[in-house]
């Protein structure tokens, strides 16, 4: 017999909006997945390894910005999501996750399937609901109702995030024979009703007043999604030179009239001397670019960030002022209030920018194949609707080395680790009939192998895959780089390759070693398919170091004159 406040459980999540639940098999959880797969309003999909399925929801839910649910059952399967809710946590992606549970007087008694569950996820979580273990009482059955619509409020407020439910069911588990899913027609649901905080009158004449102060002013976006209002604005103060705008690809603001490859010179002390802000004004989260981040925490400028909850994030180490209210209320107000800005700053970056970008592709064309320059030459073949994946490690730092993209970056850098990211990409797919594409390093790829594991079919996935062999960013690392025990204990060397994978899980497989069969690969890789489809880029770890070095030791002539 299935027990009515599951029943209400699952018809509230509907009702506040929910309409994806990704479930794993297990008995003890079997009242809660029967629930969401019956009812018609949810999307459900069952993923056996509870590692992936945690991460295939937290794809879905970034692309929606809405909840997705997770559901599990008992003991170590709840341990499983723990890598994708700390993810979805520093990355404020909401999920609701519902972990079985036995009846708590069963816990620590030698029976199976039992961990201690209430709040497993620690401090990544937003908050750990216990729900009622009988229902005896009716206000039980208010508690829960409760309890579920403030679980799902929370997941979605700012910052969003996840929020744990956890659920002691009790035998029988399932259904008797005859016996129907009434969902009530109308749950209780109490709604959220959000506003957006904003300056001041009083706060923004004084801030007015504090800007007559600064002439060089760097605006730093951190991750986020694509944001076309923002964009515009951002625009709108470089090409006025009110700013000079700094974008990693992961911000998802990059354009023409903001400054792309700093990558290529902020390691460069003799450069950096001449483009020192006296104020940095940044929103959003992390960015990737380590000389960026350690180029700010050198120059002791003044720190503005805008966090709409308030919340201090020194990243840079000299944050002197929490601007307390939405980027696009600041950036608007900033955009008609701004003093004039000192011209030679202005041009000293743009310069720089203009003159790597021109001198790139140059480069590219005198050096030999490897992963790098594989990656040069197809980013300008992925269609610009295609959703882009990128894993952590090497993937998403090349991609910031190239400069301007122009499809939706998505990458884990809540954590940036380097589980997950094939997991990340399939939850994608689940959510849009555009391309994703995925570009992932071999470790990344192969230790997320059981993202393809299920039953639902995804032919616009493509996946590229630079396969080194190796971990092949502690060769570029001077500490690891250097240890006799590089290639066994870093780079963990190893000899596997995709074709195999391909063949098991359905997918079309190219592998391709040098350039020529790269664009011949290329032709028809983002044509329609019926299956999900794999390029496999086979180079050397020790020649795409030397190849890394090359390209930078080339681009420091082209700005030596700067």
């Amino acid at each position: 017999m299935i027990i009515q406040p599951i029943l209400d459980l699952v018809a509230i999540c509907a009702k506040k909006g929910i309409e994806h639940a990704i479930l794993s098999p297990g008995s003890r959880c079997a009242p809660l997945t029967l629930a969401f797969a019956r009812h018609p309003e949810i999307h459900a999909r069952t993923i056996s390894d509870e590692r992936s399925a945690a991460f295939i929801a937290l794809g879905v839910a970034q692309q929606l910005s809405q909840p997705v649910v997770l559901v599990c059952t008992s003991g170590s399967a709840a341990l499983n999501y723990y890598p994708a809710v700390a993810e979805a946590f520093f990355q404020q992606v909401p999920l609701l996750i519902l972990t079985a549970d036995r009846p708590p007087e069963w816990i620590d008694q030698w029976d199976g399937q039992t961990i201690f569950q209430p709040d497993v996820y620690g401090k990544h979580i937003k908050k750990s609901f216990q729900f009622p273990d009988s229902f005896s009482n009716p206000e039980q059955a208010w508690h829960s109702g409760r309890m579920v619509n403030e679980a799902i409020n929370l997941a979605k407020q700012f910052p969003a995030g996840p929020v744990h439910m956890n659920i002691p069911l009790r035998e029988p588990f399932y259904p008797m024979d005859g016996e129907k899913f009434e969902f009530p027609e109308h749950p209780r649901e109490f709604t959220l009703v959000s506003s957006q905080t904003q300056l001041s009158e009083e706060s923004l004449k004084h801030i007015k007043n504090r800007l007559n102060d600064f002439t060089r002013i760097l605006i730093v976006p951190g991750q986020q999604k694509p944001n076309p209002h923002i964009q515009s604005l951002l625009d709108d103060l470089s090409k006025n030179q009110k700013a000079v705008i700094v974008t990693d690809s992961i911000s998802n603001l990059q354009s023409d009239a903001t400054i792309n490859l700093h990558d290529h010179w902020l390691g460069n002390e003799s450069i950096n001397q001449s483009l020192v802000p006296d104020l940095v004004i940044s929103f959003g989260k992390s960015v990737i670019s380590k000389s960026l981040k350690q180029f700010l925490r050198k120059s002791e400028t003044s720190h503005w960030h805008i966090q709409p909850d308030g919340q201090a994030k020194d990243t840079y180490q000299h944050l002197t002022r929490i601007l307390a209210c939405s980027p696009t209320q600041f950036l608007g107000w900033l955009s008609q209030n701004l003093p004039d800005q000192n011209e030679e700053f202005y041009l000293k970056w743009t310069g720089l920018e203009k003159a790597v970008d021109s001198a790139l592709p140059d480069v590219f064309s005198k050096i030999e194949f490897g992963e790098y320059s594989a990656l040069h030459f197809l980013l300008k073949k992925i269609p610009a609707t295609s959703k882009l994946h990128l894993a952590n490690s090497m993937a998403v730092r090349y991609v910031n080395f190239l400069g301007k993209r122009t499809q939706e970056i998505i990458c884990n850098r809540g954590t940036s680790g380097i589980d997950g990211s094939n997991s990340t990409a399939v939850g994608c797919t689940f959510t849009t009939k555009e391309l994703v594409s995925l570009i992932t390093g071999d470790m990344a790829f192969f230790y997320d192998r059981n993202a393809f594991w299920h039953n639902y079919s995804t032919p616009n996935l493509r996946v590229i895959i630079l396969n080194n062999h190796a971990g092949g960013i502690f060769r570029l690392i001077d500490g690891p780089a250097k240890q006799p025990e590089l290639e066994e204990f870093f780079e963990t060397k190893q000899q596997l390759s995709a074709n195999h994978l391909a063949e098991e899980f359905g997918f079309f497989y190219l592998k391709v070693k040098n350039q020529q069969e790269l664009e011949s690969a290329l032709t028809d890789f983002y044509s329609p398919s019926t299956r999900p489809k794999i390029l496999e880029i086979e180079s050397s770890s020790p020649k795409n170091a030397e190849i890394l070095k090359e390209v930078k030791s080339k681009i420091s002539e082209v700005i030596m004159g700067f």
